[in-house]
């Protein structure tokens, strides 16, 4: 696509500008994508109800919790392939609305599930890859585990904009994504490290200033241990599956922003940089190297 050249994203990026341009797509953005991701939380939050997971709280054998595992199973997988369609929605609406302000969020919806098989089928092999790759950084201990989930999480973030922008044809979606993932790897994983620590802490602090009007629940099993299970209850309260959806809405577009940046840094990079400099600016504006050597 000729035309996500003029994508607000696609440029050459450092650490800097690609924070100050996740900021202001965020900020121009917020309302459409505060109230996409908000449907998506709410119909999230409310699912979880319906797995109903309060029934493992009271139970304490091992084999008594595993057989009620297995149960749900299938809900809890409905519930990730549900989540993994939501993903793929907001990724293409990133991608599409600032290059055809036309589309509409039904024709959006509609183009995702193009994206969505493929993606789930990458994910599905991703899983297996990924455990593999976890296992051999217990190996390297505490310091391989984390790196090897850095790692994971910083490939995780082109799979979806590969697939969006060159086309829905898994092997190819895989070799551009680790091609891509690889070409700038250090920055990658760094700038993937700061995103993923900044989200971990919008997260906990909005789940802190949610917890404050349910905090006498908490306060009490501190000094009546045997109350644990009723505090538990509190995850599964309506209202504050509401306040979570809320808090979830408000940091959920972020990280579909920054796979965009990932993915259109190192495009950029491999087209040369020419007409998408970390200078910014529009297409028209920006300065061609041939101009350089114009006849006066």
């Amino acid at each position: 696509m000729d035309q996500l050249k003029n994508h607000p994203l696609y440029r050459v990026h450092d650490l800097d500008s690609a924070m100050t341009s996740l900021w202001d797509f965020y900020r121009t953005r917020f309302l459409s994508l505060f109230i996409i991701s908000l449907v998506m939380s709410l119909i999230t939050q409310y699912s979880v109800m319906l797995v109903n997971i309060k029934e493992l709280q009271g139970i304490t054998d091992p084999e008594e919790m595993m057989a009620m595992l297995r149960s749900k199973m299938v809900p809890l997988l409905g519930l990730a392939v549900v989540s993994l369609l939501f993903s793929t929605i907001l990724h293409y609406y990133i991608l599409i609305r600032p290059v055809d302000e036309e589309r509409n969020i039904v024709s959006v919806i509609a183009k995702s599930f193009v994206y969505f098989l493929p993606y789930l089928i990458i994910m599905i092999l991703f899983a297996f890859a990924g455990a593999i790759v976890i296992v051999l950084g217990f190996l390297a201990l505490i310091v391989g585990v984390f790196f090897a989930a850095l790692y994971l999480g910083m490939i995780s973030f082109f799979f979806l904009p590969v697939l969006m922008a060159e086309g829905p044809d898994i092997g190819r979606a895989i070799v551009r994504t680790l091609r891509l993932s690889h070409r700038n790897f250090w920055p990658n994983m760094g700038w993937s490290a700061v995103i993923i620590l900044i989200y971990l802490v919008l997260s906990m602090v909005l789940s802190g200033i949610i917890m404050i009007p349910f905090a006498g629940n908490f306060l009490k099993t501190m000094f009546n241990p045997a109350g644990a299970t009723e505090a538990m209850g509190t995850f599964f309260n309506p209202l504050f599956l509401g306040l979570s959806a809320l808090a979830n809405a408000l940091i959920m577009p972020l990280l579909p922003i920054f796979s965009f940046i990932l993915y259109f840094n190192g495009r950029a990079r491999e087209e040369g940089g020419t007409e998408a400099s970390s200078g910014g600016g529009s297409p028209g504006d920006r300065v061609k190297v041939e101009d350089l050597y114009a006849k006066d």
